[in-house]
């Protein structure tokens, strides 16, 4: 396995090439140069210390929904967001398709300096000069329900899976963005759900749980033999969200031995029923504290959610992660245990499950 700093981030999760590579506007944009906006790109990347991490797809097909307007109910209390509608399998897989070229695109256009991560020895290239990339589907709207394209998905070098985004599909339901609000919501996996958990399993796919419902969390938990993994999340206990984990769920995670990956979204992160409320660096570090204290530092990584969402302004981008890293060192946690956090847990899953 590579050798890294303390200092240096394999991130759970980030929407870079979902939002930069949106249709009508190809060659707009190249991860391997300046984005000028967003989050994250190579040189920012290597500034902040970021070496690699689960680049998400998200099959973002136009459906008219949108999280404010007519989807989005205010109460005194706080806040609830309608359920995405779902999406049809074939134009989420043409989307993907698309989105999934770029990734490879970028891969080919890099000299060797971004490559997709495909099997544990891959992990050995990682260092600071090297990015690594797990291909990850956010939803898995593009696999059909008999998963005949699992195994085409899996060639090309499709490495992780969210079965859900927030939205139903025939593999389970995802939960909607509310305040307060807890993630016992809906059904639990689909009968399609449990074979594609089987699925994965079976070919060294992760299987991420961010997103989904609380019912379909512990069908997961009883079906697959692998580390439970939530790639981006946050602690329930501190910010009542139903994208957080309750400590049941943490305590799971833990046993199994698998990774919580803390989100920098500021919704998740701070309690309040407005929805635009920002959020320190320091709630990054609250949860990471939280979840360290409750599961061991063995099962507490960083899930940034980088250009998919709303970050602490201290952070502003990827090129910011060594102030997160400082705050970290602050809080008591260093050496071995901070590398646990920045990198080592995520790699720990990946050389356990790739094949």
């Amino acid at each position: 396995m590579a050798t890294l700093e303390p200092h240096h981030v394999f991130d759970g999760h980030n929407d870079a090439i979902t939002r930069w590579t949106s249709r009508g506007r190809p060659g707009a944009w190249t991860f391997l140069g300046e984005a000028g906006s967003g989050h994250l790109d190579m040189p920012r990347a290597r500034a902040g210390g970021f070496v690699g991490g689960f680049f998400a797809i998200c099959p973002w097909v136009e459906t008219g929904w949108s999280p404010r307007g007519a989807n989005y109910h205010v109460t005194d209390d706080g806040f609830h967001v309608d359920l995405a509608p779902a999406i049809e399998h074939e134009p989420a897989h043409a989307y993907c398709v698309e989105m999934f070229e770029r990734l490879l695109r970028t891969e080919r256009d890099s000299g060797g300096a971004f490559r997709l991560a495909r099997t544990a020895a891959d992990l050995d290239v990682l260092d600071p000069e090297t990015m690594l990339a797990v291909a990850h589907f956010e939803g898995a709207e593009a696999i059909d329900v008999d998963l005949e394209r699992l195994a085409e998905w899996h060639a090309l070098g499709l490495r992780s899976i969210g079965p859900v985004w927030s939205r139903p599909n025939v593999f389970g339901t995802g939960v909607p963005f509310a305040f307060p609000a807890s993630p016992d919501i809906g059904p639990g996996l689909t009968d399609a759900g449990k074979r594609l958990v089987g699925a994965c399993d079976e070919l060294g796919i992760v299987i991420d749980l961010s997103h989904m419902n609380e019912k379909g969390f512990w069908d997961v938990a009883a079906l697959t033999a692998r580390p439970l993994v939530v790639t981006h999340t946050a602690a329930h206990a501190l910010c009542p969200k139903p994208r957080n984990l309750t400590d049941a769920q943490i305590d799971a995670v833990a046993e199994s031995g698998g990774v919580v990956g803390v989100t920098f979204f500021v919704n998740d992160l701070r309690a309040s029923k407005n929805p635009g409320a920002s959020a320190p660096l320091s709630e990054i570090v609250r949860h990471v504290a939280y979840l360290v204290d409750r599961a061991g530092v063995q099962h507490v990584a960083l899930g940034s959610d980088f250009d998919g969402a709303s970050i602490p302004a201290d952070l502003v981008d990827a090129a910011g992660l060594p102030k997160l890293v400082e705050a970290l060192r602050q809080a008591g946690l260093d050496g071995d245990e901070l590398a646990c956090i920045t990198h080592r847990n995520w790699l720990r899953i990946l050389a356990n499950t790739l094949s």
